[in-house]
Formats: structure tokens, sequence, C-alpha cells
């Protein structure tokens, strides 16, 4: 998956609404909150910033991030998102390494932070294989991962 053929691009009044109708897999569904939803939050969290993923000039996935710190003393990824028939072509991989990029230019970033539902497994598997470490770090019924990044 090269990465000019996946790109980010902050939710803006041209890409909002196809964010809106992308859906995950059946599966999927009880982990993450609509993109609808998401992209309201971000309205009344202004440190929130929503992003639409793009596959080939295709809008296929969403994802939102925290531009302040918070628990665990790094940035959270909020949100992440492929819409179930664009799953399983790294895309998911790449935007995470996109958006680990933006992360790491803000003030003081020395670690990435993420959390999920333990029985997402494709989940797991994704932020497992990026790097991120599980330091048994739980807040409810999500445990977070750590992506430490290097000076």
């Amino acid at each position: 998956m090269s990465s000019n053929t996946v790109r980010i691009e902050e939710v803006n009044n041209n890409n909002w609404y196809d964010c809106c109708l992308l859906e995950t897999s059946a599966e999927q569904r009880d982990y993450v909150e609509s993109n609808a939803i998401s992209i309201a939050q971000s309205k009344f969290e202004p440190t929130l910033k929503p992003y639409a993923i793009y596959y080939e000039d295709k809008i296929v996935g969403f994802l939102m991030f925290n531009t302040v710190k918070e628990e665990l003393g790094g940035y959270w990824i909020y949100r992440i998102m492929i819409d179930q028939h664009f799953q399983g072509k790294g895309i998911g991989k790449e935007a995470t390494k996109q958006i680990i990029n933006e992360l790491a230019k803000l003030p003081d970033a020395t670690k990435v932070v993420v959390g999920y539902h333990p029985e997402n497994k494709a989940t797991h598997h994704l932020y497992a294989s990026l790097g991120f470490v599980d330091n048994g770090d739980r807040f409810g019924k999500e445990m977070a991962v750590i992506q430490y990044l290097t000076e």
C-alpha cells in the first residue's frame, strides 16, 4: 500500500456527509461510534479533529484525534474506521501511520494513545502491527495501547 493512494484530509463542507455514510462491518458496529456522532462531537469539543480517509480519491474511512494531551500523557486517537467494503487492504494501517505523523508534530509529543474494546480483534491486530504497546492500561470497557514517539 503506497502512501500516495491513501491520504487523510480534515473533515470539511465538501466531505462530511460522505463520512457519515460509511459503515463498518456488522461485527464491528458495537465497538465504534457512528461518524455522524463523532463529527458532531468535534463541533462541541474543538480540540477534536475529524479527518476523512481517502483511497484513490474516494472517501473510505474516518478518524478523529485530540490535539491536547489526555490520560497517560499522550495524544489520543479517538476514532478510526474503514468502510466495510474497503477493509483488509491496508488502508487503515496507512492512514494510522499518517495520523501518527501529524500527532508527532504537536507540542511535546512523546506518545500516541488509542483505546478500543479488547474483543475488537481487527483493531488489536492493526495497532500491534504498528508497534503500539499494551501496558495493561484500562479505561472502563476499553484497553489503551501506546505508540512511543522517538525524538
